[in-house]
Parts: C-alpha cells; structure tokens; sequence
C-alpha cells in the first residue's frame, strides 16, 4: 500500500504565530519535521498541506527549499484539505502527522503504521492518541484513503472540518479503530510547540542531543528524567480542547 505522510502546516498561531518557520537549532522547526518524516521506513512519500492565504506562502517557499511537496487548500476546511493532499499524491493510506512536533519519532510512526497494515480485521484508523499515552508530540494517525473519502463527505461539525480525523475516532460506529499505546502513560508530558515555554523545551532537548541527530524518543525520556527542571519549562500549559480550534 502507498503509505504518504501529509504533515499539516500553517504560519497562522494565536500562541505562537509563524511558530513552525522559527529556529531550532539551525532549521526550521518544519525542516525538523520533514527530516524526522523522511527517516520513516513505512511511509513512501511526503507532502506539507497548508492553506491558500498569502500568509502562508512562506509555507511554500519553505518547502521548495527543504525539497519537499506543497499542497495549498483551504484554511478552515482542513479536512478537505487532507482530502486534496491525498488525491494528489496518490495516496493508499495517509499518515497525519502536525508540523508543531519536532520531536517526533520515526520508529514509534513505523510501528503504528505496521500494526495499522496487519490489523486483522482490518481497520478504518489507527493512533497512538485514542487514549493519549504517549508524550504529546509523538501523535501519529494513520487511516485508509477511503475513510478520509468518507470523512470528507460526512463530517458536518465545524471542528469536525478544522480537526481532520476528529469525526472518525468520535463515530466508533461508522470507523474500526485501533489504539496503541505505550506500556508507561506519559500523556501529561508535552514535546509539541504551541508556546514559548513548549520552543524552550524543545530546543533544550535539540541542543542536549545536539551529537545524535538520528536520537529517538527514549532518549529524550532520559534526558527528560534525568533533569527534571526540562519538564518543568513547559508543564504548566494546557492543550487546547479540538472544539476551540
């Protein structure tokens, strides 16, 4: 199956505006991303959807320095924007991965993936997110072209429509799902960069891993345990509820 990975990307941020254009440590936090998402084993190719306003042009002159495809859809109808993103590149199954997570891990991402290829039965989605057990920053969803043909058609709520897989995992009825999980819950640990203390927090980490550009997420589990105070930058900040947008 032709696996690609659609990384959702925008320079509009309430918190933290153009925060996936900032530094870390001498790329771009989308650059980062992109890297991250290149090394994954399962995924055949690679696209950033960001929207059609002028704004995010800068989206798009990024990706064609980082070498990487751009599809430009609407701003709020990102749903629909994934949709366009996987017709045009073809896409089998989609992995969702946000452009606000740096940190990413291509090893936890294959292995969703893997376990989403040989669910038996097959399944409509799969996360690592439904609950959430990993740290935030590690989400991955992946799902079958189709569903998102079937989200596409029938997700009616507004948020439904700004939180591209939100309707699949909120209608276990019309989608099989599966959930992965990690065998120790750190769901209140934070690795996505909606903030300035969640930037300081992950540059931290880049420039304490600065002589292992290919580290994983255990190693930033051992860094983040043995120095508490690292944790602590960002622990304070409480993730948005998906119906504040």
């Amino acid at each position: 199956m032709r696996n690609v990975a659609i990384i959702q990307a925008r320079v509009g941020s309430t918190r933290l505006p153009g925060k996936v254009l900032l530094d870390l440590c001498g790329k771009t936090i989308l650059g980062r991303v992109v890297e991250r998402v290149g090394r994954m084993k399962k995924v055949k190719d690679a696209v950033v959807a960001t929207s059609n306003l002028e704004s995010d042009d800068a989206i798009e002159a990024e990706c064609r320095r980082l070498g990487v495809a751009c599809f430009r859809g609407s701003e709020d109808d990102v749903l629909d924007r994934f949709h366009g993103a996987a017709e045009a590149l073809s896409a089998e199954e989609c992995t969702r991965i946000t452009a606000d997570c740096p940190l990413i891990d291509p090893g936890v991402s294959d292995d969703i993936i893997t376990k989403f290829e040989t669910a038996d039965p097959p399944v409509d989605y799969a996360s690592n997110k439904i609950p959430q057990s990993f740290p935030r920053g590690l989400d991955t969803e992946v799902f079958t072209r189709e569903a998102l043909e079937r989200a596409a058609r029938w997700a009616r709520k507004p948020y439904h429509r700004t939180h591209v897989t939100a309707y699949m995992y909120e209608t276990p009825e019309l989608f099989t799902l599966l959930s992965v999980t990690s065998d120790v819950d750190r769901a209140d640990w934070r690795w996505t960069v909606d903030t300035p203390e969640d930037l300081a927090f992950v540059r931290s980490v880049y420039e304490r891993l600065a002589g292992k550009p290919d580290f994983n997420w255990l190693d930033v589990v051992k860094l983040v345990e043995s120095d508490p105070r690292l944790a602590a930058i960002n622990a304070h900040i409480v993730q948005k509820e998906i119906s504040e947008g």
